[in-house]
């Protein structure tokens, strides 16, 4: 078993260790304890127009203009917000050197898809001086559930003719028929398990039929016209081979990719900085390299 440190070696021990917790949607939502993020010049929740309106936390690095992000947290379709990922939108508006306006997105199986997608582009459409001074046309980023969620919403952008700037997806979900070897290779005992992915994408996809995959599953789809894309995937995550063939396809479709490896890591790597050295740097050049697309 090679791990990016020790450290992560730890955490993966202590998940085999422990027994699952059962797939219940209030206890998935359970607030939790988590270490604060990086202090930044602006942290301001403000409310953007949807139906229903949409929350909306704005991270700013510094006053001056600066390229946006819209931000979608992942959770599996089911459960994170905007208190999952601050301190993920802190590092990335650092590292990025970017405005970033996180999305408390819709969640199944209340709203299953395409609700998430609608509040991912609503917020990149909305551009009031709440936001600040800004760089270009936006960019969408997003974590796992959320990196799906945001590659379906740059495609509505680019549908509409508002194509996004760039976009940032972190171990994507993007086969909902969960048919990679990598879901059978890695799907337990790594921290995140085969069974609870299909309980979370049945939630929001209940409809597996030809016509909803292609509209909902990134690999289904036709994804020409998507903006330059940094994909990262983890070694160690059942999502893995979903990722790397999700970058084969968007090459195929003209649109430039990098791909970035995870040797040694394992799903939701961006939320475990905390944890393991080596996650938070991988985290961080990540981050880093995003900022390099964005509009300046």
């Amino acid at each position: 078993m090679e791990l990016a440190d020790d450290a992560l070696a730890a955490w993966v021990e202590e998940v085999r260790r422990t027994p699952p917790a059962p797939l219940d949607v209030a206890a998935l939502r359970r607030p939790r304890e988590r270490p604060a993020g990086p202090r930044l010049d602006r942290v301001e929740d403000l409310v953007a127009p949807g139906d229903p309106p949409l929350r909306v936390r704005l991270y700013r690095p510094g006053p001056e203009p600066l390229p946006l992000v819209v931000f979608v947290h992942g959770g599996g379709f089911v459960f994170g917000d905007l208190e999952s990922h601050d301190r993920a939108c802190r590092r990335l508006a650092r590292l990025a050197d970017a405005a970033v306006l996180a999305v408390d997105v819709r969640r199944a199986p209340e709203h299953p898809a395409p609700a998430a997608i609608e509040d991912a582009v609503a917020a990149a459409l909305w551009r009031p001086d709440a936001l600040g001074r800004l760089r270009g046309a936006p960019a969408l980023a997003g974590d796992s559930s959320g990196a799906t969620i945001a590659l379906l919403a740059a495609r509505e952008l680019a549908a509409r003719g508002a194509p996004a700037s760039a976009l940032w997806l972190a171990c994507p979900n993007a086969d909902l028929t969960l048919s990679q070897p990598s879901v059978r290779d890695k799907g337990h005992g790594w921290g995140l398990e085969a069974d609870a992915l299909a309980w979370f994408v049945a939630r929001w996809l209940p409809d597996q039929s030809p016509t909803a995959l292609e509209r909902f599953s990134p690999l289904h789809a036709d994804l020409a016209g998507l903006p330059p894309t940094v994909l990262a995937v983890a070694e160690h995550d059942p999502l893995r081979d979903e990722g790397e063939a999700l970058a084969a396809r968007l090459r195929d479709a003209g649109v430039p990719v990098e791909l970035v490896p995870g040797p040694g890591l394992v799903h939701g790597f961006l939320t475990l900085d905390t944890v393991s050295p080596a996650a938070a740097r991988a985290g961080d050049a990540l981050m880093r390299r995003f900022g390099e697309l964005l509009p300046r």
